[in-house]
């Protein structure tokens, strides 16, 4: 009987090893877990800049149906909130085009520029993503563009 009480004292817990073993495979899937939610979130912030960029579009394109051409780059896209004042004032405004000023999801302006460099026809509107720099190595810091779509 002493023999079976002394053994089964011994054969319950867990080791010391045992424990750094489990500890390091839970460490292990919460990084590979955490690695997920963070790229699912940049992929989100690159998402809803080109929805953004599509929105200003639209209301670029509706800027110039009522009066026959987009905003300068100097009135930008501020000329989309509040009827520009410098020239060419447009005659017939019927803004405002968006609710609220264009902020990137880093929290950085949109560039607007007309004539573009990228579309010399036309317009350019540019989020230089999560660096805030114009080019971009990695996958999350390339710029985004109206050009890209075409």
């Amino acid at each position: 009987m002493r023999r079976w009480r002394a053994r089964a004292s011994r054969t319950s817990g867990f080791t010391l090893i045992e424990l750094v073993v489990v500890m390091t495979i839970i460490a292990i899937l919460a990084g590979a877990v955490t690695l997920q939610i963070l790229n699912r979130t940049k992929m989100a912030q690159r998402a809803r800049a080109i929805q953004d960029i599509k929105t200003l579009e639209t209301a670029i394109d509706l800027y110039e149906a009522d009066n026959g051409f987009p905003p300068t780059t100097e009135q930008g896209l501020a000329a989309l909130r509040r009827k520009p004042a410098t020239a060419p004032v447009p005659r017939n405004w019927n803004g405002p085009y968006v609710r609220k000023s264009p902020i990137d999801p880093w929290g950085n302006p949109y560039e607007y520029r007309f004539p573009g460099q990228l579309n010399p026809d036309s317009y350019d509107i540019v989020c230089y993503a999560a660096d805030d720099r114009p080019g971009g190595t990695d996958e999350f810091a390339q710029d985004i563009t109206n050009a890209d779509e075409e």
